[in-house]
């Protein structure tokens, strides 16, 4: 099955920026892809969906400062995240959404945002 590898996450500072990728084994084209999140002692939370016609929906707590894209023929979903602030300080996890079978996550990287 497709497996999903992410990359791109690091430490950085208030109000900078980072690009997250999460490329994929197989073809994603006809998937709906998300990025979720997960802070220390908190539930994991969706940050932004794409579906494969390139609609988006954003978490209200991100919305103006993050961009999430696909590249299908990379078979690559992309996070562009601005403006960050200590409370973006999680796990970012990719996932791609299925239908009738269980959805595939990629194993996750941290992102740090120092004041």
């Amino acid at each position: 099955q497709v497996q999903l590898v992410e990359s791109g996450g690091g430490l950085v500072q208030v109000g900078g920026s980072l690009r997250l990728s999460c490329a994929a084994s197989g073809s994603i084209s006809s998937n709906a892809m998300a990025w979720y999140r997960q802070a220390p002692g908190k539930q994991r939370e969706l940050v932004a969906q794409i579906f494969p016609s390139s609609g988006t929906n954003y978490a209200d707590s991100v919305k103006g400062r993050f961009t999430i894209s696909r590249d299908n023929a990379k078979n690559t979903v992309y996070l562009q995240m601005n403006s960050l602030n200590p409370e973006d300080t999680a796990v970012y996890f990719c996932k791609l959404i299925r239908i009738r079978l269980p959805d595939i996550w990629g194993q996750g990287t941290q992102v740090t945002v120092t004041s």
